[in-house]
C-alpha cells in the first residue's frame, strides 16, 4: 500500500518552463517585471492563480498553445493574473508575453486574450527591437468629480489639474485618467489603496491613474503613477492606452503622434511606454502601446 505522506518522485512531478522579463525598458531590471508560462494546458485555474501568487509579481501570463493553424487566425491564448484575480487584460503581460514568443524575423504576434485578439507588431527602433500592441479601440467613460478624488487620494483639492478632467476610459480595463498639477505633486503624495477602492467600487472605473504633464525626461509628454491592491505598479501598458485616448480627446497629444509616458520612477523601476490614437470624426481609435522588453531570465516550476 502505498504512503500518502511519502513525497512524489521526481518523474512523476509536473514541470512548467516559464521567461521572466522586463518590460518597458531596454535596459535589465528596470520596468516592469513578468512571468510568463510557455505551456499551461496542464494547469487547473486555482494553480495559475496560485503560480501568480507565488510569482508575486504584478502579471504572471500562461501561454495555452493549439494547433497552428488556430493560433494563425485567432492569435496564441494567453490568460493574465494578477497575485489576486484574472484580468481580461493588461498592457505589459501582452507586449511581454508576444515578445517572448516571438520567432526570429517574425513581424507580428497576436494573443487571444479573454479581451479578444490583440496583435503584436514589431519593428527596429533606434537599434533596437520595438514592440506595439494595438488595444481595443476606447469606451470613453464617465466624467469624476475632481474634490471626491482628491479626498479619496488623500490630496488636496487644488492639486488636480484645473485645466483638465479626470475621466474613465477602458481599452479593455477601465482607468480613470487623474492630471496632477506638478511633478512635485505626483512624487510626494501617498494614497491609501482601500481608500481609492471604497471610492471605485460604484463607479464605472476599476483604478486611478496620475499623471502630470510635468515630467523629468523632457522628452516625456506625462508622469504617471499607479497604485493598486499589489502596491505600485512600474509600468501600466493598460492604462497608458486608456490615457492615449484620453490625451488625443483632451489636447495633450495630436491625433496619431506618438508620445512618451514616463512612470516607474518613485520605486526605482523606470519604464517608458510610448502611445498614440487616431480621432475619427469624434472618436477616438487606434489605440497603440509600445516599447522594449529584456528577456531576464528562464526556469521551471515543479508540481
Amino acid at each position: 500500500m502505498s504512503n500518502p505522506n511519502k513525497p512524489a518522485s521526481k518523474a512523476k512531478r509536473r514541470r512548467f518552463a516559464f521567461v521572466k522579463a522586463d518590460v518597458f525598458s531596454a535596459r535589465a531590471l528596470e520596468g516592469n517585471q513578468l512571468a510568463v508560462f510557455l505551456d499551461a494546458r496542464r494547469l487547473r485555474d486555482s494553480e495559475m492563480q496560485a503560480l501568480a501568487h507565488e510569482m508575486n509579481l504584478a502579471e504572471t501570463t500562461f501561454v495555452l498553445p493549439r494547433p497552428r493553424a488556430v493560433e494563425a487566425k485567432q492569435g496564441v491564448r494567453v490568460r493574465i493574473f494578477t497575485v489576486q484575480e484574472e484580468l481580461e487584460f493588461a498592457g505589459h503581460p501582452t507586449l511581454g508575453t508576444a515578445f517572448v514568443l516571438r520567432k526570429p524575423n517574425e513581424r507580428e504576434v497576436a494573443l487571444d486574450l479573454n479581451v479578444g485578439r490583440i496583435p503584436v507588431r514589431f519593428e527596429e527602433l533606434d537599434g533596437k527591437l520595438f514592440g506595439e500592441m494595438q488595444q481595443r479601440d476606447p469606451v470613453m467613460g464617465s466624467f469624476h468629480d475632481k474634490r471626491a478624488v482628491a479626498l479619496a487620494a488623500g490630496l488636496e483639492p487644488g492639486t488636480i489639474d484645473p485645466d483638465l478632467p479626470i475621466q474613465t476610459v477602458s481599452t479593455g480595463l477601465p482607468f480613470a485618467i487623474v492630471p496632477l498639477r506638478s511633478l512635485d505633486v505626483i512624487r510626494n503624495f501617498n494614497p491609501s489603496w482601500k481608500r481609492m477602492a471604497e471610492y471605485l467600487e460604484p463607479t464605472d472605473a476599476k483604478f486611478l491613474y496620475f499623471v502630470t504633464r510635468e515630467t523629468v525626461d523632457r522628452k516625456a509628454r506625462l508622469h504617471a503613477r499607479m497604485i493598486f491592491y499589489n502596491g505600485e505598479d512600474p509600468a501600466t501598458g493598460s492604462a497608458a492606452g486608456c490615457c492615449a485616448a484620453w490625451m488625443v480627446a483632451h489636447g495633450v497629444a495630436r491625433p496619431d503622434e506618438r508620445v512618451l509616458i514616463e512612470q516607474g520612477l518613485e520605486i526605482r523601476r523606470p519604464s517608458r511606454i510610448f502611445v498614440r490614437a487616431s480621432r475619427t470624426g469624434n472618436g477616438i481609435v487606434n489605440v497603440r502601446v509600445g516599447g522594449n522588453v529584456v528577456e531576464l531570465m528562464r526556469g521551471e516550476v515543479f508540481l
